[in-house]
Order: C-alpha cells, then sequence, then structure tokens
C-alpha cells in the first residue's frame, strides 16, 4: 500500500517559541503567524511542550469581570497555577506529544484521538524538531483523486488477492467511496477485500456486491444436499 507517511504531510518551516518567551511575545508570534499554537524548544531544539491561544485565555478568563455579566469559571489547581504563568515553559502543555516523520495518518490519528490534541511536533531520533502536523494536514489524504485510489486498489489490493480467487472483482469509486462488484472464489476472502480496500489512503467508505463463483456455490450446494 503506498500510504503517505507523516513527513511528507508536515509543515516544515515550524514557528516555535523557547521556554522564557515572554506571554505577550508568545501572543504576538501567534498572531503574526497566523496560528493557535505553537511548540515551545527547549534549549537544544527539543519541543518541551506546546503553548496554544486556550492557554494565554485562561489568563484572561481568571480575571475579576467588574461588568457582573458572567461568572468567574471554576479552574482545577493546575489551571489556576498555569494561568498565573508568565512564560512559555509556565503557561504551556506539557510534555510535548509528539510524532516521527516514518509514521502512517492512521497511526499519528491514532495518538492525536488518545492524547486529545489537535496537532503534533514531528521530532527525529534525536528528538530534534522537524515539523509539525495538525489535524487539517492528516486530512489533506482524503482530497486524493478517485481514479488514483481506484488504481492503487486495483493493483495492490485486487492484484494481489487475485490468485486468492479474487481475479473476478472490479472497483467503482466515487468521492472517495468504494464500490467492489464481481464474484469470488471463498466467500471468506470478501471481508478481507474489504478491510485491505479501507486501509488505502484517501478511501472514506466501502461496501461490496460481492457474490461466490459458479463453482463454489455449485460446491456448497451439493455438500448441502449430501
Amino acid at each position: 500500500m503506498e500510504h503517505r507517511t507523516i513527513g511528507e504531510l508536515m509543515t516544515r518551516r515550524v514557528v516555535s517559541v523557547q521556554l522564557d518567551t515572554p506571554f505577550k511575545d508568545i501572543a504576538q508570534t501567534l498572531a503574526d503567524n497566523a496560528v493557535s499554537a505553537v511548540p515551545v524548544l527547549d534549549s537544544i531544539g527539543r519541543p518541551a511542550g506546546i503553548v496554544s491561544e486556550a492557554d494565554l485565555l485562561r489568563k484572561a478568563a481568571d480575571r475579576s469581570d467588574l461588568s457582573g455579566r458572567t461568572p468567574l469559571p471554576h479552574l482545577e489547581a493546575w489551571e489556576r497555577e498555569r494561568s498565573e504563568g508568565r512564560s512559555a515553559g509556565e503557561l504551556m502543555s506539557a510534555p510535548a506529544v509528539c510524532a516521527h516523520p516514518e509514521w502512517t495518518v492512521v497511526e499519528a490519528a491514532r495518538l492525536m484521538e488518545v492524547q486529545n490534541v489537535k496537532r503534533l511536533p514531528v521530532v527525529d531520533e534525536t528528538d530534534s524538531l522537524l515539523g509539525i502536523v495538525s489535524r487539517s494536514d492528516l486530512l489533506r489524504v482524503f482530497l486524493r483523486k478517485d481514479k488514483a485510489i481506484k488504481e492503487e486498489i486495483s493493483r495492490e489490493v485486487i492484484g494481489r488477492t487475485a490468485r486468492l480467487g479474487a481475479a473476478g472483482v472490479t472497483a467503482d469509486v466515487v468521492q472517495g467511496q468504494v464500490v467492489l462488484h464481481g464474484s469470488v472464489d471463498d466467500p471468506l476472502l470478501i471481508p478481507v477485500l474489504v478491510r485491505m480496500c479501507a486501509s488505502v489512503d484517501g478511501v472514506v467508505s466501502v461496501s461490496e456486491d460481492l457474490k461466490p463463483t459458479m463453482a463454489s456455490g455449485s460446491v456448497e450446494g451439493s455438500g448441502a444436499a449430501s
């Protein structure tokens, strides 16, 4: 399968700040670069955490509202401590949850989901920053053309399983939605084909209209009769 890697999808020119970068300089960096978060790097260029607009806004939310129109939000002890921070090292979410350039979209997406983060710094084997990948970067695989998806399924999925009895299978792809047509020698091959197609980059869904070949059907029928 031709899975795109995080190294191909990531942004290489990363805007970052240092552990001692002051609050206002962080806010200015976010505004100047039209980004919502940046990695915080230690003295040797390794991501120590992420500081985001949400981290900065926590300071504003924790201030008294003299108008009395909105209640003071409840903050956990750790949130209140961070709201009082003055530098990136005090404000950031840490430790940094990172990815590696050889990872697939699936690996990065699963880590984002488990850790409930919107972006991952990408690091090398020494943990030095190489780039950053966001949710929107991962979604770019779904911009893949239907023709390219169909060609890969025909070559890598159907082609590889043809000798197992899938030679009579064809695929239609519209808007990333795959429909398999034809016949297979072994009905147990059907869920295998579906899973393999679903793993192709850019596939949104897979459905099938596959039937056993006449040969396998007649064998099953004679077995039932006996």
